[in-house]
């Protein structure tokens, strides 16, 4: 029997609605900063962002250190977070320092959260070297395996690059390619891909692994980049929501910074965690759009910056960091440094290193 219209309507509403809320629902609580400066006392640290506030602090939170195993930090009454009075931290030793805060609704409310947070002496690297797919061709590493990330951690790159997809039994998967091995990554369960080796004692590793290797150290930060599902759309969001999540699962926001072709799935990211750094890799927007949209920065191809030498310029004045994908050869680097970008991923983390030596 065919349902009248004003059911099928309501319907309708209805799970437009159930899917909103459920968006909503997904929303993390936050710092707006993870790395904690160094040789700076009492040094401001960042502020907590709650689920329901956006980019502003929630006023109607109580907020209260519960754990603090190293007893260095403290918190006021509008989520602010900084080093206790006189403490400062010095480089080398130790430098993750896990926290945990009790955020209780002010008013007599009786809702109250518990919020856990991993924080990081900020010891990265502050260079424009970003290792694409990790560092891989000089020392024959497999791309985006756990050893090119190892490689770009040891030769000093600030942050290295990898890609991801989500299997089919829905797990992120580290690869460039929608198939690997004669596999497609999005029709092949994780169990099945991770076994695959791409080179002697280098198997495939999950997105959870290669994190895992980067909050190992605090050099080093990750590009995140999000790859759009071959599949649909609601596929790419659905990677998006796992990747964040996992991303403060682990408590490794520190490390991590998001890249896509997918617009709507880097708005997403921001939708999920209003304080993660995310930039665009598409050529189908302006730096305004991008400045208006509230994402950190534009990740461009270098073909763009041929074509406008003024765009990072434009980029810099909105208040946008600038990077610029894939430059190799040391025309183009030479080219793209006196453009003054902030970042430049290359294939030859190596001869971009050598380069700036020459300076």
């Amino acid at each position: 029997m065919k349902q009248p219209f004003t059911k099928i309507l309501l319907l309708a509403i209805t799970a437009i609605f159930m899917f909103s809320n459920s968006a909503t629902s997904q929303r993390l609580a936050a710092l707006d900063n993870y790395r904690i400066p160094l040789k700076v006392k009492s040094a401001n640290i960042g502020k907590i962002i709650m689920p329901e506030a956006g980019h502003e602090i929630s006023h109607q939170w109580k907020f209260k250190i519960l754990n603090d195993t190293a007893d260095i930090f403290r918190i006021n009454s509008k989520g602010e977070l900084s080093l206790k009075r006189g403490k400062s931290l010095n480089p080398g030793g130790p430098f993750r320092y896990s926290l945990t805060i009790s955020a209780k609704r002010k008013g007599g409310g009786s809702e109250s959260k518990i919020l856990e947070f991993e924080l990081v002496k900020d010891e990265f690297l502050n260079n424009i070297v970003v290792a694409h797919r990790g560092a891989w061709r000089e020392s024959s590493a497999p791309q985006n395996s756990i050893k090119a990330l190892e490689n770009a951690i040891n030769i000093g790159c600030s942050w290295s690059e990898f890609d991801l997809w989500m299997s089919a039994d829905g797990v992120p998967i580290c690869n460039h390619d929608p198939s690997v091995k004669g596999y497609m990554v999005e029709d092949t369960d994780a169990s099945v891909l991770t076994s695959l080796e791409l080179s002697p004692g280098e198997r495939l590793p999950t997105v959870e692994e290669y994190i895992k290797k980067a909050m190992s150290q605090n050099k080093t930060g990750l590009v995140v980049e999000i790859k759009p599902s071959g599949k649909s759309p609601e596929r790419t969001l659905e990677l998006t929501d796992k990747v964040v999540h996992l991303v403060h699962s682990l408590k490794a926001q520190a490390w991590v910074t998001y890249i896509s072709f997918s617009y709507e799935s880097l708005l997403r990211v921001m939708e999920l965690d209003p304080t993660a750094k995310t930039a665009y890799l598409g050529s189908n927007k302006t730096v305004e759009e991008i400045s208006r949209s509230g994402m950190w920065g534009i990740d461009f191809n270098i073909s763009l910056f041929k074509k406008d030498p003024l765009l990072a310029e434009r980029a810099k004045k909105l208040g946008l960091t600038v990077n610029v994908w894939t430059v190799n050869s040391e025309e183009d680097l030479k080219l793209m440094m006196d453009m003054g970008v902030d970042y430049i991923t290359t294939n030859e983390p190596e001869l971009l290193f050598r380069l700036i030596e020459r300076l």
